[in-house]
C-alpha cells in the first residue's frame, strides 16, 4: 500500500508542477522509461552561409575541421587547396602602423614566386589552384571574396614608369654631383 501511495502523491506532484498533463498517464516508478524520441530538423553541424547579399553582413560558417578555410586570420604560410580554398581574397590592408606582405609560391618545387606586394592599403589578391602555398605577414584578415584584383600594368604603362624612376634617379644623382645613369 505504502508504494501505491508514493506513486500517486510523486503523480500529483508532477501534474501541479506542470510535468504531466495533456492526457498522460504518470510513469510507473519501476518500469524503465521510454526512449526519448529523435528531435527533427536538419542535423547537427555547420550550416552553409547565405550569400553576402541575403544578409549583409553575416559572416560565413567555419568550414568543418579539417577542411580548407575561406579566411586568413593570422601571419604564416598556407597550402592552397589544404589549409586554404584558392580563389580571390581580400584585406583591409596592414595591421596598425605596419606594412602587409604577402606573397603566393607555385612551380614544381612550390618555391617559385609567382606573385608578392607589400603594401600600407588594403588588398586583393587571385590565389589560383595552381598556387602551392599563400604567405602573409602584418596584414589584418583575408576573406574569400568576389572583388576582382587589380589588373596588372601592361608593358608601356611599365616602361613608362621606368622612364620616370631613372628620370628621377638622374635628376637626385645631377643634384648631388654624382653624375647621371645612362639613358633608358
Amino acid at each position: 500500500m505504502g508504494r501505491i501511495t508514493n506513486v500517486i502523491a510523486i503523480s500529483a506532484l508532477a501534474v501541479s508542477a506542470g510535468v504531466l498533463g495533456g492526457g498522460m498517464a504518470a510513469a510507473d516508478p519501476t518500469t524503465t522509461p521510454a526512449p526519448t524520441p529523435s528531435p527533427t530538423g536538419p542535423a547537427p553541424g555547420p550550416v552553409a552561409a547565405a550569400a553576402p547579399s541575403e544578409f549583409p553582413g553575416a559572416t560565413p560558417a567555419p568550414a568543418p575541421a579539417g577542411a580548407p578555410k575561406t579566411t586568413i586570420d593570422s601571419d604564416g604560410v598556407y597550402k592552397v587547396g589544404v589549409d586554404i580554398v584558392p580563389g580571390t581574397y581580400a584585406s583591409a590592408g596592414p595591421v596598425a602602423g605596419g606594412a602587409c606582405y604577402w606573397k603566393r609560391t607555385g612551380g614544381p618545387d612550390g618555391q617559385t614566386n609567382v606573385d608578392n606586394a607589400l603594401t600600407k592599403k588594403p588588398s586583393v589578391v587571385q590565389i589560383d589552384p595552381g598556387d602551392v602555398s599563400f604567405k602573409t605577414d602584418g596584414c589584418q584578415p583575408w576573406t574569400l571574396t568576389d572583388a576582382q584584383p587589380p589588373a596588372p600594368a601592361g608593358p608601356l604603362l611599365s616602361q613608362l614608369q621606368l622612364r620616370h624612376a631613372l628620370d628621377t634617379l638622374n635628376g637626385m644623382a645631377g643634384a648631388s654631383g654624382q653624375g647621371q645613369l645612362p639613358p633608358y
